[in-house]
């Protein structure tokens, strides 16, 4: 069954933005030392029509999850009265959410410092630290990816007959130079996302970038795909026709949640 846009945008947002928090925290000193040592739960639901959504941030010690089951009790909520409310907080729009757990307002402190520093991920975000262009470029990697597999099983039509005619393919994402990467596996129509170098097989498709600045005006439209390619900011490995493709999913999916 295809979700609405509004509700597509919603799920790709809660399960693969939300896990890219801990990137921002494992990798920002700031961040890490604000968290350190904390061991709670922070819960974000959605109200409306074919809802509730919501996922929990979860730290043990400091170390970041989340928890899509929303399994525990949280100290902190924050609520959305609708889809169309959540989606325009998260891409930076002026939107309040009801807060739940007042009594732990440090907490609750914390937790908007990391919503804040989320913005890293808006297109007009343009980091000149080394430090934070790698972690912009990690974000967006392992969130589209995600996203990828999350968009076709949100039910997108045309998403849903290219996974639906593939046998068992991988598509591998990476940067030359760093440990960043990650990929999808795509199989009759079914899809799931992964971290780092998938190893069992040779990928039906590798997109490496050039390093971090070969990534950074590819993954945020400054470069067209055809044109990185010609520039060496990125190479293809595999099928050139299918690396066409996913990179046309992935400019919907930043059109459909920005």
């Amino acid at each position: 069954m295809t979700e609405n846009r509004t509700h597509l945008a919603t799920r790709i947002l809660l399960k693969a933005l939300f896990p890219v928090m801990k990137v921002v925290v494992a990798d920002d000193p700031k961040m890490t030392n604000r968290f350190e040592g904390i061991s709670t739960r922070v819960r974000f639901t959605v109200a409306g029509d074919g809802g509730p959504w919501g996922t929990d941030v979860v730290f043990e010690d400091g170390v970041l999850s989340v928890d899509g089951a929303m399994e525990g009790a949280p100290e902190v909520s924050f609520r959305f009265k609708s889809p169309e409310a959540f989606n325009a907080f998260m891409a930076g729009k002026p939107v309040i959410p009801g807060i739940r757990g007042w009594r732990h307002p440090v907490l609750i402190g914390k937790m908007v410092s990391l919503l804040l520093a989320m913005k890293i991920l808006m297109p007009d975000a343009r980091p000149k630290q080394e430090e934070k262009q790698r972690m912009k470029v990690k974000m967006i990697i392992y969130m589209i990816t995600t996203a990828l597999s999350q968009y076709n099983k949100g039910g997108d039509p045309e998403m849903s007959r290219w996974t639906g005619k593939q046998p068992d393919r991988i598509y591998q994402m990476s940067v030359d130079g760093e440990e960043i990467a990650a990929y999808v596996r795509v199989k009759a129509g079914k899809t799931k996302a992964g971290r780092g170098m998938y190893t069992r097989r040779r990928p039906f498709v590798h997109i490496c970038f050039n390093g971090v600045q070969g990534a950074l005006p590819v993954l945020m439209g400054d470069v067209e795909f055809v044109e990185a390619l010609g520039r060496q900011l990125v190479t293809v490995e595999g099928s050139p026709e299918y690396a066409a493709n996913l990179n046309d999913y992935m400019q919907r999916i930043q059109a459909l949640i920005v």
